[in-house]
Formats: C-alpha cells, sequence, structure tokens
C-alpha cells in the first residue's frame, strides 16, 4: 500500500522554502535534499528542492521537525525548524539556513554506552571514549584544544534555555568540567587522516577483565585524569604505557561529582580553543560561568565562534529527546538505539574526498544525521 492509499483522507502538502543568510543567495540550488520526521513515530520523509530552493512534501497529518542540509565547498548551510504542525491544510515554511564552515579536526568516533561484563553478569561502562580525527590535508596541532560535554547530559532532560532561542545560537553551555590538551604550541601533531584517542574514563586495558570492552592502555592514548575526579571505578591510575604528557589538564570543575559525567544514551561533546585569551582566564572572567536557569548547575558559557566541532547524540528508545546544540554546530543528531551492547557512534566516510586526497576523509556537514551512524561495536574493540 503506498502513501497515497494508507493515508488518502489526511494528507498535505508541507512547502519548505530554503532562505540562504544574506550575501549567500548564489548558493541556492536543486537537488538539496530536505528531510520532515514526524517526533510521534518517527518515520521520516523527504523531497529535493527545485532551482528556486523549494522543496515540496507530502504529507500525513502529524508534528515534523522539518531539516535541510546543504554544503559547497568549506560551506556550510543548516536549517532546523522543531514542532512544524501539519494537519488538516497545506503549510508553506520559510527555513531560515546557518552558515558554518566545515572543521580540519572533527569528532570521529564517541563510545560511552558501556557493554555486557559478558562472560560475568552485569553492565560496565568505565570505558568511555572519542576520537578526533585530522580531515584536513594540512598537520593539525592538539596543544591547548580544549573539549566538554554538554548540558543538560541527556537529550530527554527538559532544556533549561528552550525559551531563549537566541542564547543557544551564541553560547554553547558546557557541564561539570573543561578539559585541555597540554603542549607548547607544536608538542602534539595530528597528521592529514590522522586520529587521536581520548579515554574520558580509565585509560586502562578493560579487556583483561571485560573480554567485549576495549583495551585504552596504549602510549598515543590521551586521558582525563585529576584527583578532582578520585572514584577509582571511573577513573584508575593510568595503565603503565601511558605517557605523562597525554593526561590532559582538568582546566576547571564545577560541582560535588566524584567522575567525570557523560551520558551513556545521548552523549552530547563540543571540541573548543578559546580566544583572546587563553581558558585559564577566560574561567576566572566574570559571567563565563553561570548557574543553569531552574537548576543547581553551573556551566561554562563557551562561545559558538570557539567551537571546532561538536556532535549531539538522541536517546534511540525516546520519542521526547530535545534538541541541545546550536545548528551553527550541529544541525541534527544521531540516534542510538541500545545501551551496554558495546554501540558507538562513528562519524561517516566521505568515500569521494577519500579517493581524491588520498587519506581517510570523514563527512562533515555540521550535521549529525548525515554524518554519523551507530555501530555495533566500538572500533577499539579487538
Amino acid at each position: 500500500m503506498n502513501l497515497s492509499e494508507q493515508y488518502k483522507d489526511n494528507l498535505n502538502t508541507l512547502k519548505v522554502t530554503a532562505s540562504y543568510p544574506e550575501g549567500y543567495s548564489s548558493f541556492v540550488r536543486a537537488g538539496v535534499k530536505v528531510t520532515a520526521e514526524d517526533i510521534g513515530n518517527g518515520y521520516i520523509r523527504w523531497a529535493e528542492t527545485d532551482g528556486q530552493g523549494v522543496a515540496t512534501l507530502t504529507l500525513p497529518n502529524g508534528i515534523y521537525r522539518i531539516s535541510l542540509s546543504d554544503r559547497n565547498g568549506t560551506s556550510v548551510f543548516n536549517g532546523a525548524s522543531d514542532k512544524v504542525l501539519v494537519s488538516g491544510q497545506d503549510v508553506s515554511l520559510i527555513l531560515p539556513l546557518i552558515y558554518s564552515k566545515a572543521g580540519t579536526m572533527v569528532i570521529k568516533e564517541v563510545y560511552s554506552s558501556g557493554c555486557s561484563k559478558y562472560p560475568q553478569e552485569g553492565t560496565y561502562q568505565s570505558d568511555k571514549y572519542f576520537i578526533i580525527h585530522n580531515n584536513d590535508s594540512e598537520t593539525a596541532w592538539l596543544d591547548s584544544l580544549c573539549f566538554g560535554i554538554l548540558f543538560p547530559w541527556n537529550s530527554t532532560s527538559s532544556n533549561p534555555w528552550s525559551d531563549d532561542p537566541e542564547f543557544l545560537q551564541e553560547t554553547i553551555p558546557l557541564g561539570q568540567a573543561i578539559w585541555q590538551f597540554g603542549g607548547t604550541g607544536k608538542t602534539f601533531p595530528l597528521a592529514p587522516g590522522a586520529d587521536a584517542v581520548v579515554a574520558i574514563n580509565g585509560a586502562i586495558d578493560h579487556t583483561l577483565q571485560y573480554p567485549l570492552s576495549v583495551n585504552l592502555n596504549f602510549p598515543e592514548c590521551f586521558v582525563c585524569y585529576s584527583p578532582l575526579f578520585p572514584n577509582p571505578i571511573y577513573h584508575p591510575a593510568p595503565g603503565d604505557r601511558i605517557q605523562a604528557d597525554h593526561i590532559l589538564t582538568l582546566v576547571d570543575k564545577e560541582g560535588q561529582a566524584n567522575a567525570n559525567l557523560m551520558s551513556i544514551n545521548s552523549p552530547t561533546l563540543v571540541l573548543f580553543r578559546a580566544q583572546g585569551k587563553t581558558i585559564q582566564e577566560w574561567v576566572a572572567t566574570d559571567g563565563f560561568i553561570r548557574q543553569a536557569p531552574g537548576s543547581t548547575e553551573r556551566v561554562f558559557l563557551v562561545p559558538v565562534d570557539w567551537v571546532i566541532d561538536g556532535m549531539e547524540a538522541f536517546d534511540g528508545g525516546s520519542t521526547s529527546n530535545n534538541k541541545r546544540l546550536s545548528a551553527k554546530v550541529d544541525a541534527g543528531y544521531v540516534s542510538l538505539s541500545e545501551t551496554f551492547k558495546g554501540h558507538s557512534l562513528h562519524r561517516n566516510i566521505d568515500t569521494e574526498a577519500t579517493a581524491e586526497k588520498g587519506f581517510e576523509v570523514l563527512m562533515d556537514t555540521n550535521n549529525s544525521t548525515n554524518d554519523f551512524h551507530e555501530r555495533e561495536t566500538q572500533s577499539l574493540h579487538k
């Protein structure tokens, strides 16, 4: 049964017009994919724009999330509109697009969902890590690079800034901690197509006790480790192969948690570099740290312009997810369907660019819906 037959009594037309930012009208083109996701059941429909940047979709009654992602060279355009009601009549929507630039360094993989303790009983989540990838033809430098985890931690939590969309367009609220790579400027090179692994929890060989986990005890691995996070289950002493200069600097910590927090079902991570001052100087600046509305949590207010890359995940087992990252950083999301199965969120390979440049190039449209997929096993699992 086709769509028209199944929903013949409640089909509507949604006409979406892509509105490119001022100065970028020449980028309007045909063939750009516009996606409509039914928030209630997760069903997705799509259509391509015509030469005037207009896409026409035929949709059943529902509440939809409309999104568009377009890339021309290093110029990226993303737009999204949540909770668009299509019911009983045709709808026209002008979708403003936000300009951003594809990054040199990107987040390649995030693993935070945990795994089984097999052959023992129970589950394990002290083995979280993420990978940074150099997507550029020139050597990149990890020195002074910072990262943090977005607050609120979970996509199913209410967003304290939902009533202030302009705030979220310009500011990234990071919770609990800011971590920074060391170095003097050119200490930690990342060659074109190369990766850097960061252990968020223990930089040890987790597979010695739990075979379905990963080995994070190797010389190239970086690690988040500080006496301010004294929980030995999540932060054991780094393994014997971890180099001392690969222990990241904890720039600042807020709250009383004894372990580094990261959602197991909807992690959201941001890479950034401070501008104008060092990150240490910024942390000491009035207004850089603020209490989140309606919460006891104090967050770091990182300007969007500092962001090098970010990714957002939704809880695939829920229909009550809330978007947290600005479309300037990530206009979409990748869903994580299961926890404690060893699943990770992995960026897709840009096969055309990889063949052209001769090293691995990953997708970077600043839209995790396009850029990421869910892996059934961690890439570091052997």
